[in-house]
């Protein structure tokens, strides 16, 4: 299989890394951005949904403990990060959730690898998602309160932080990113590894 380097790297040494695979282009380009708009459109629209029906069923109600007690759904209005982590900063959580938003969409035209595509996409959807309520929500435009509605294990997040499926989205995007660039796949399409050392003669 023939490889690629970097022209602008020095000759390479036995544990330097190359790439294999020019990326690929047209039609599977597309096709890789598709699959990420698809799941960031699938994953924003389930979160947009579970909040409508949680805020307008369960504001004042009592935790709904569901699955022997492994889930339960209660409101949360959380002016923190994901997990509701870090209160208080809930403008500087909107910034960064809107350059995290314009990263992936520059990304987009270079996308050629689907585990990326995947990845991103539940990443950009949960980025859009507690990003609509920072700027839609009470107490005023990019300062709302992210609603968050599951706690696992016990109420109140007392087991864990109470989460929504925006945070779902976004952790397991981030998981699977990281597994895919430890593997040594970029987003581009090409891959990076080491190459085999030559046997002793």
């Amino acid at each position: 299989m023939s490889t690629e380097r970097d022209d602008d790297s020095p000759d390479s040494g036995p544990d330097d890394q190359v790439r294999e695979g020019a990326p690929e282009r047209g039609g599977l380009g597309r096709k890789r951005g598709l699959i990420l708009v698809v799941a960031a459109l699938l994953v924003y629209a389930a979160d947009l949904v579970t909040k409508i029906i949680v805020t307008a069923s369960l504001a004042g109600e009592a935790p709904i403990r569901l699955l022997g007690g492994a889930v339960y759904l209660q409101l949360v209005r959380n002016p923190g990060a994901a997990f509701s982590m870090a209160t208080g900063m809930t403008w500087l959580f909107t910034l960064i959730a809107a350059g995290v938003v314009v990263a992936i969409i520059w990304i987009l035209p270079k996308l050629r690898s689907t585990g990326w595509a995947l990845g991103l996409g539940l990443v950009l959807a949960g980025a859009m998602g507690n990003l609509t309520d920072r700027i839609f929500r009470a107490p005023a435009v990019f300062q709302g309160h992210v609603v968050d509605f599951v706690s696992v294990f016990a109420p109140d997040g007392d087991f864990f932080p109470v989460f929504n499926v925006a945070d779902a989205g976004i952790s397991v995007g981030g998981v699977l990113i990281v597994v895919m660039a430890l593997l040594g796949r970029d987003y581009d399409g090409t891959i990076t590894r080491k190459p085999r050392k030559e046997e002793d003669a």
